[in-house]
């Protein structure tokens, strides 16, 4: 957890942030690594393929801010968690995935195809335009990274979520240590929220067209799921309803 990523990664652009930044500090968005989004995301949008492929782009770039000292979400963080784990298995990271998370859990319907391949039932994503709502095609990327822009359906994201509770994915103490707060509300790729019985962790997310929410509340046995095919907060508020008015025994 607290090696620097120029140790898997000596070729790393940024000797500043190869020798500073930590796995840990990746996956609790301290370490200072920017985003991937703006004009260059734009313009090289349909290029990037592979995550090395976010590296050659955005690798020569420094740090915001001195690792570990505050929280500032990183998508480009993330891209670069998914480079360490092809780096230290020697597999691409949708095979470490698919054969580590989803078959396991039993996510038959989750994945990060890219939009040339034909997916049953995969939504498409309106966002609010000038003339009303229009797909979200044109904004979107190749295809998913390990920073998000995958698929999944409400079964398949309870069953991840049954999965992590039962210690199927990782153990129990290896799941306390990434539901525990390390800057703010932010664990190890977890938000957490609330406190007591109401004591849930989870993940939202969303861009043009697509909103999702996440919340696992361990000690009521809730699950709240819910996927939206526009703009947030429409999955978000959704959730937000629900959960305010949910019982607390």
């Amino acid at each position: 957890m607290d090696d620097p990523i120029g140790k898997i990664l000596p070729d790393y652009p940024n000797k500043d942030v190869a020798s500073k930044v930590t796995v840990r500090h990746l996956l609790t968005h301290t370490g200072g690594t920017v985003d991937i989004f703006g004009p260059d995301f734009e313009k090289n949008r349909l290029t990037l393929r592979q995550h090395g492929d976010y590296l050659k782009l955005y690798g020569a770039r420094g740090l915001t801010h001195e690792p570990g000292a505050e929280l500032r979400y990183s998508n480009y963080g993330f891209v670069l968690l998914g480079a360490l784990i092809e780096k230290v298995t020697g597999m691409s990271y949708y095979d470490y995935v698919r054969s580590r998370i989803f078959q396991p859990a039993g996510m038959a319907s989750t994945d990060s195809l890219s939009e040339d391949d034909a997916v049953p039932n995969r939504s498409i994503g309106y966002t609010k335009g000038q003339g009303g709502w229009v797909p979200n095609t044109n904004t979107l990327p190749w295809r998913g990274t390990a920073a998000g822009g995958g698929y999944s359906t409400a079964g398949d994201l309870l069953r991840f979520a049954q999965a992590l509770e039962s210690g199927k994915l990782i153990s129990k103490a290896s799941l306390t240590a990434a539901t525990t707060p390390y800057k703010e509300d932010y664990g190890y790729g977890f938000g957490m929220a609330g406190e007591g019985p109401l004591r849930s962790y989870g993940h939202s997310g969303g861009a043009l067209g697509m909103n999702g929410d996440l919340r696992i509340y361990p000690q009521l046995g809730y699950v709240v799921i819910c996927l939206s095919n526009l703009d947030p907060p429409a999955a978000t508020r959704l959730v937000d309803y629900f959960t305010l008015r949910m019982p607390a025994s």
